[in-house]
């Protein structure tokens, strides 16, 4: 599998991971999962992202594969489980904060490597990312690493820290020499609980790891992006009312990406990034299914 399609010059991002739904507690339902939400963002913008996942042979499943067809995403690498149903998880809410219960033995838990590989076979990829959820179980693990052994773009790795679903030795395995990796603040705390200051600890976080680009969300205070030895710092962008913070990262990763595609520069990729999340924040919801919505924030960037 290629890093890019030479060819046409595309950029083809592969998302790796869960698709989901989060059930509010006033009974809304709604499609979502980190890997889910990103690549629906990038197709906003006019990217053809492959997602890779798998959903249960249930009416959950054939619901999402619908709603992504009529989006225009690519659906041949979604797997179909017939043992196991469509992922979903909880949502709670307690003084302001989220907080999530995470079914388990879900299909996403199950995403075969023989069936992935199949389905990528000359399919140009030029750039792999992949959250923290879907690693928590062996089969998809297992794959996750396998497409990490095989391809050969950069991986951008969003940190998810859900409890009980993950174990710290397991995530330094999966940051180890990444290209790109983002986290929140919090997370950043839980994994260098020595952390002294928001400057120095990602700088020592990212030399540690070898990696190469550590991005750091911290909400209201903005985020913080450490390259090498230089970091980039973005304020948060106001948002004139903030319904739902659920998704906000996954927005901020998204034009994170889009921007690599883009070949914007770093600083540029975060005051967009921001831009994005704080819109997001003022809808209920991790994702839009607006087209004029993407399409009013390409314009803007791009003039």
């Amino acid at each position: 599998m290629a890093k890019q399609d030479h060819a046409t010059g595309k950029f083809c991002p592969l998302i790796f991971g869960e698709i989901l739904y989060d059930n509010y507690p006033d009974g809304t339902r709604m499609l979502g999962g980190a890997p889910f939400n990103v690549a629906w963002h990038l197709r906003g913008f006019g990217l053809e992202p492959l997602l890779l996942s798998r959903v249960g042979q249930d009416d959950a499943g054939t619901t999402a594969l619908d709603l992504m067809r009529s989006w225009g995403m690519e659906t041949s690498l979604i797997q179909r489980d017939l043992a196991h149903p469509t992922g979903s998880v909880n949502i709670k809410l307690d003084n302001g904060q989220h907080s999530f219960d995470i079914a388990s033995d879900q299909a996403y838990d199950y995403i075969d490597y023989t069936a992935a590989v199949d389905s990528l076979r000359n399919r140009p990829v030029s750039l792999l990312y992949h959250g923290t959820l879907a690693a928590r179980s062996t089969m998809s693990c297992t794959t996750l690493h396998f497409l990490r052994d095989i391809l050969t773009g950069p991986c951008f790795i969003d940190i998810n820290l859900r409890s009980p679903w993950w174990q710290i030795n397991e995530v330094h395995g999966l940051i180890h020499e990444a290209a790109w990796v983002k986290l929140n603040e919090d997370e950043l705390h839980t994994l260098t609980p020595d952390l002294t200051s928001i400057t120095s600890t990602p700088l020592k976080f990212a030399a540690d790891h070898h990696i190469k680009h550590l991005l750091v969300t911290r909400g209201a205070d903005g985020a913080i992006l450490v390259g090498g030895n230089e970091i980039h710092e973005c304020a948060a962008q106001p948002a004139e009312r903030i319904v739902d913070t659920v998704g906000a990262g996954d927005a901020f990763s998204a034009v994170m990406i889009y921007g690599l595609s883009r070949q914007w520069t770093l600083q540029r990729s975060l005051r967009h990034a921001a831009e994005f999340a704080a819109a997001i924040c003022t809808l209920r919801g991790a994702i839009v299914n607006n087209r004029t919505f993407y399409e009013e924030f390409i314009n803007h960037w791009e003039d």
